[in-house]
């Protein structure tokens, strides 16, 4: 299984074609949203996790990028800054990948980089802003 995060920009003229419908159809592949912002009438932009097998995921990225749809990997810097975190584990309860958890019984929240996918709900939920999530600005604009 072959999974990565990628940002897809769409243009306006095909905002409500169902691309992603056609990625599991046609392609056999799974995806979460993580971000979206869809318009009628103007340009798209999603962030979303792809997943399948190799072979799969490569022929569905030559799909959309046959589309005219811009697709880039996602580049993240994500850290937790340990000085400001003081384990109120407020981030762990919103964390949808499991990468922010509680260790038993010492109650100590831990960070796995690995699994984050960037989508920004801990830094909403931290009260301490100890957690810093920036995408690749280049992918954004």
């Amino acid at each position: 299984m072959y999974s990565k995060m990628v940002s897809l920009r769409f243009p306006e003229k095909i905002v409500n074609e169902p691309v992603v419908v056609n990625l599991v159809k046609k392609f056999d592949l799974t995806f979460n949203i993580l971000k979206a912002t869809i318009y009628p009438r103007k340009e798209g932009f999603m962030v979303l996790e792809l997943s399948g097998h190799r072979k799969n995921y490569q022929r569905g990225i030559r799909y959309l990028k046959s589309l005219g749809i811009k697709v880039d990997s996602i580049g993240q810097d994500i850290r937790r800054d340990e000085e400001q975190c003081f384990q109120c584990g407020a981030c762990t309860a919103v964390c949808p990948t499991g990468a922010l958890h509680i260790v038993r019984p010492g109650m100590e929240v831990l960070f796995d980089k690995d699994k984050c996918s960037a989508c920004e709900l801990c830094v909403a939920a931290c009260p301490a802003r100890a957690m810093l999530v920036k995408f690749n600005r280049s992918l954004l604009y």
